[in-house]
């Protein structure tokens, strides 16, 4: 199984923490790999809100367990999509994704020149970052179904802080 919704977050913190802890690497006469590893350490101090990290999170939780997770909606019309999603889902993403995802949020804020992660961010990178992950059931690929409508749906399920 996967880990628990609180788990996530913490492996999301600690890896995020193991990332910028890391030494760098010994000193070197390059000055494009110095200017590497501080743009490396500035997207790690983008920050990202409480409300939209739990957000990523969520989105990733609905891949794995979207019958289960669509019980927390009291939209029907986002309930009704992620029970579709169940059908065409069957496998979702693992932790790493959750990582994945955040890095990748936080560099896309960066490179945009910006100290903070937006929904938009997010948004951007999921696509590129989830697509490779998820696993679609036999039903969904004999009906044409992708993994960029996967990611569509989900976007369309999870509410935006």
């Amino acid at each position: 199984g996967y880990p628990a919704i609180t788990a996530e977050h913490e492996i999301l913190r600690l890896a995020r923490q193991e990332a910028a802890e890391q030494p760098l690497a010994t000193a070197t006469t390059h000055l494009f790999q110095e200017q590497l590893f501080a743009a490396r350490q500035e997207t790690l101090d983008v920050h990202m809100s409480e409300k939209l990290e739990q957000y990523l999170v969520n989105l990733v939780i609905a891949t794995r367990e979207p019958k289960t997770y669509s019980k927390t909606l009291k939209d029907s019309t986002r309930t009704e999509k992620l029970n579709q999603l169940a059908n065409w889902l069957e496998f979702g993403a693992s932790p790493r994704a959750t990582i994945a995802l955040d890095r990748c949020a936080r560099a896309n804020a960066w490179l945009d020149g910006r100290d903070y992660v937006s929904p938009e961010d997010i948004h951007t990178m999921i696509y590129d970052t989830l697509r490779h992950r998820l696993i679609l059931s036999i039903e969904a690929q004999a009906h044409g179904i992708t993994t960029d409508q996967c990611i569509t749906q989900l976007l369309a399920s999870i509410p935006v802080p």
